[in-house]
């Protein structure tokens, strides 16, 4: 820390350089992280978060109109998602805390209801997303990770199966993150029903695109309430709802099963602490944004930026296969693209470098290896500039023989 402060106009300076050498995600050379659709949306989501810059979501007595905005979002959510009226929810700062309080709750749950279970379980696919893990890891639970099928979705059958007394949740992926297919919903909420398991939807990628893109007539498969044996369903704001980061909610079918994921406790000085997420102390820029980000889009505005994104999806994968030594390896529902080589002499992490040297963020998948795209609206924009560089990426690869190596960090 400096002896005496320094200017602002320098610092603002220097950290607009510091961020030179980032990937510049408003040209769409990003395939992940940043969702953005256009400027006068980005101002939106950014003004809103500014003018709760400084109140605490954690102060519901203090600032009274934060806890009304949260209600607000949920209540939409609730909607969306096709809830009945004794369900209710939770406002999150992501799908990572959706995830971990949901199995909390069903830890907490089962704790009350089954007290011999000692170590209770959650059965979820191998493409399920780690944030599961992560949470079981802190919350003394263990995942049992079922093989996908072949084309990526979850095995009922083998849930079925793995099912003992200490099951107390299934996690089904609403698309899976990697191969961007919908694991099958409907079966799985049967399944519960039959063996009366909670089944959880991790919603969070595909949670505000889903239901827009059906709106438009894609064949989107079922994914929330209104699938029998549904119990709870998270999804993110932050990614395809286009507000700022730090918004996701977590849903219940029964809205009596917040209580399984609330913390609280007397056992201090002040009195009663409690709070029905895992975060104190909260950024209430994050609501405001995404309550001010769902207002003005409105339903049509979301099934706008769904098309943008089906559209750019069909000009990609076009582009893509016709590179001649390219494919596509299994066609998503929804807004996930890979891709891989088909040819033995030219390899696809070869081509994944070339591109970063062309001043792309390269996403890259272990199973299989190929590269992984994301795509948002903001890629509408560099879909031929991308497939420019990936051609001479390809050419490249191919004259050279070079074997580039596989990054397996995922973020």
């Amino acid at each position: 820390m400096p002896e005496s402060g320094r200017d602002w106009a320098g610092l603002r300076e220097e950290l607009v350089e510091r961020k030179r050498d980032d990937f510049d995600w408003r040209s769409g050379r990003i395939p992940l992280y940043v969702y953005f659709g256009d400027e006068e949306l980005y101002n939106v989501a950014k003004e809103a978060y500014n003018i709760y810059f400084s109140e605490n979501a954690l102060g519901k007595k203090a600032f009274p109109s934060v806890d009304e905005m949260e209600r607000e979002v949920i209540g939409m959510c609730l909607d969306l998602f096709h809830a009945p009226p004794t369900a209710d929810g939770s406002f999150t700062c992501g799908g990572t805390e959706s995830n971990f309080l949901v199995l909390k709750m069903a830890r907490e749950h089962a704790r009350a209801e089954f007290p011999d279970i000692e170590r209770p379980k959650a059965i979820v696919s191998s493409t399920c997303h780690p944030s599961i893990d992560k949470a079981a890891y802190y919350l003394g639970v263990d995942v049992v990770r079922i093989p996908a099928t072949a084309d990526f979705r979850a095995d009922v059958d083998a849930f079925d199966k793995a099912i003992d007394a200490s099951t107390i949740l299934f996690v089904a992926s609403a698309p899976g993150y990697t191969h961007g297919v919908f694991d099958p919903i409907g079966e799985l909420g049967h399944l519960a029903q039959e063996r009366n398991r909670m089944l959880h939807i991790d919603a969070c990628l595909g949670g505000f695109l889903a239901p827009f893109v059906r709106d438009i007539d894609y064949p989107i498969p079922e994914l929330d309430f209104a699938v029998p044996g549904v119990t709870s369903l998270s999804a993110d704001i932050h990614k395809y709802g286009m507000s700022a980061k730090g918004a996701s909610v977590l849903l219940y079918r029964d809205g009596r099963m917040k209580r399984f994921q609330r913390f609280e406790t007397k056992n201090w000085p002040r009195g009663l602490y409690a709070t029905d997420t895992f975060l104190g102390s909260r950024s209430a820029g994050a609501v405001a944004s995404a309550w001010a980000v769902m207002n003005y889009l409105g339903r049509e505005g979301y099934r706008k930026l769904a098309r943008t994104v089906m559209d750019t999806k069909r000009r990609l994968t076009e582009g893509i296969e016709s590179i001649d030594g390219l494919e596509i390896v299994h066609p998503s529902e929804l807004c996930m693209l890979l891709y891989r080589s088909k040819d033995p002499a030219v390899d696809i992490n070869a081509i994944g470098d070339n591109l970063l040297k062309k001043g792309w963020f390269v996403g890259r998948a272990v199973d299989p290896v190929s590269i992984h795209l994301a795509i948002n609206p903001v890629h509408a924009a560099s879909v031929d500039e991308y497939l420019s560089d990936l051609r001479a990426s390809v050419d490249e690869a191919r004259s050279s023989g070079a074997v580039g190596e596989l990054d397996e960090s995922t973020y």
